[in-house]
Formats: structure tokens, sequence, C-alpha cells
């Protein structure tokens, strides 16, 4: 998390994916996504919710191939 890192509440993160509430606080729960506690509120970096898009992008058919260049 950077220092100019936006924290996002519970409901801008779950907008933000295009999901609902329950489902961010499970990832909070479960400790798979990155969050802030300040006491009872807690709050979401956006790099969170970037890295978490990230690690879940499913390449391409195409990208796969690119990796490992053409046949001989």
């Amino acid at each position: 998390m950077t220092t100019t890192d936006t924290l996002l509440t519970v409901e801008q993160a779950a907008e933000r994916l295009g999901t609902g509430v329950r489902f961010i606080r499970r990832l909070i729960q479960e400790r798979r996504i990155r969050y802030v506690k300040l006491g009872k509120p807690v709050r979401i970096p956006e790099s969170a919710i970037a890295a978490y898009i990230e690690e879940r992008t499913v390449p391409t058919r195409g990208d796969a191939r690119s990796r490992f260049g053409k046949a001989a």
C-alpha cells in the first residue's frame, strides 16, 4: 500500500468489484484480500482491489501461447 492509496469502504469496494457487500465481508473474514482496520471500521486499499483482480484474471489462449514463442 502506498501513502497515496485511497481507502475504500466495504460498500465502495463492493461497487468497484460489481458484487454485494456480503462477498467483500467474506473476503475480509477469510483474509483473501488486504484490508486496514481502523478500530471497528474496515477499509480496503484501492491497490488491494487491483491486486485481487489481477491475481484472478484468466489469460486468453493467445496470451498463454505467446509466452512460449513459435514452434520451429
